[in-house]
């Protein structure tokens, strides 16, 4: 298990980490901010003034994740991890791979005033991570988080709180879906639908960044389309009645650490009014839903999937099915 305290600049995450591994019996430290020092080394220079922050780096998510799996295979028990955590795709993306090797987690919110932490600055000043870090807190993190008022207390008195609320259990494991990690091609199938303006509906899953279309991993023995309709019926509660016409095959090239395979995208047709308001997410897999239009699904999707979209929906209007590579009509 993992106990994952996130929190602002100055809130206390280290200080605190290092005094629970006291408190948790067969605990062990892992500050991520080793493989910012690592990564330093490891990349070009250019490629590291591309951003701003490390997190950015899609290989600093997986070195967290691989990192802290090894760890954990090796040592067992629990590992404690003071690492602020602000951009909810970025905890998406973490905690579904954690969770995609069976690792659950405790995710922890250190949540003193903004006036403690500008005291902790000798001239009075707010963290660098201070706006992220309020956008974060009026949205998704509070509501993900357990939070914990350590304004007034010590290093180790925080220690306690968070020992005893993981203990009880009040601050739950986090309720996300344990998706295995491809090991090797995969057939995915998703399905378009619909409202009656014609806008198409995306789901935003709790175990990776970005939004996507209702759909799924097709299991061994399994037909695309059939898979398609189960995973609607698990992730929406939408019950389709017909098999879903093709409208999209589309190659994805092995990019390591992914593996690749064929994607499909099925024309589920469109949605009577009171089954498009009347969605459900049932269990941990989706956080949220929404009929957007061609231009705001470009905005949401990644542009691989958003190229799938854009030519499935062309499909849709003439009538007859694309084959695609990486997102590009091929033939």
């Amino acid at each position: 298990m993992i106990v994952w305290v996130n929190g602002a600049s100055r809130a206390g995450k280290t200080t605190a980490a290092r005094e629970l591994i006291d408190l948790i019996p067969n605990s062990t430290f892992f500050d991520p901010e080793v493989i910012d020092g690592e990564l330093e080394r490891l990349l070009p220079p250019k490629r590291l003034a591309e951003v701003s922050d490390q997190q950015d780096l899609p290989i600093w998510r997986r070195l967290v994740v691989d990192t802290a799996a090894a760890l954990l295979a090796e040592l067992g028990g629990v590992l404690v991890v003071p690492m602020g955590l602000l951009r909810q795709e970025y905890r998406d993306e973490i905690f579904g791979g954690l969770a995609a090797r069976r690792i659950p987690v405790c995710h922890v919110l250190l949540a003193p005033g903004e006036t403690i932490l500008r005291a902790r600055d000798p001239g009075g000043e707010p963290p660098a991570d201070i706006e992220p870090y309020r956008a974060a807190l009026a949205g998704w993190l509070s509501a993900d988080a357990y939070p914990i008022d350590n304004g007034a207390l010590s290093p180790r008195e925080t220690a306690v709180r968070i020992a005893a609320a993981v203990g009880a259990g009040d601050a739950p494991l986090c309720d996300i879906v344990q998706t295995p990690a491809p090991t090797a091609e995969t057939v995915a199938a998703g399905v378009l639908l619909f409202d009656d303006q014609g806008r198409v509906l995306l789901v935003d899953p709790t175990y990776k960044p970005g939004w996507e279309f209702p759909g799924g991993v097709v299991e061994p023995g399994e037909a695309p389309a059939r898979a398609g309709v189960r995973e609607v019926a698990e992730e929406t509660g939408i019950e389709l009645v017909d098999t879903p016409g093709l409208l999209v095959v589309d190659w994805e090239p092995p990019v390591p650490p992914g593996y690749g395979g064929l994607r499909l995208l099925f024309d589920g047709g469109r949605l009577a009014d009171a089954a498009a308001q009347q969605v459900l997410l049932p269990g941990p897999e989706l956080r949220d839903w929404r009929f957007v239009s061609e231009d705001e699904a470009q905005v949401l999707l990644p542009p691989v999937r958003f190229a799938r979209l854009h030519w499935a929906l062309r499909a849709r209007e003439r009538g007859a099915a694309h084959y695609l590579e990486a997102g590009v009509p091929v033939g």
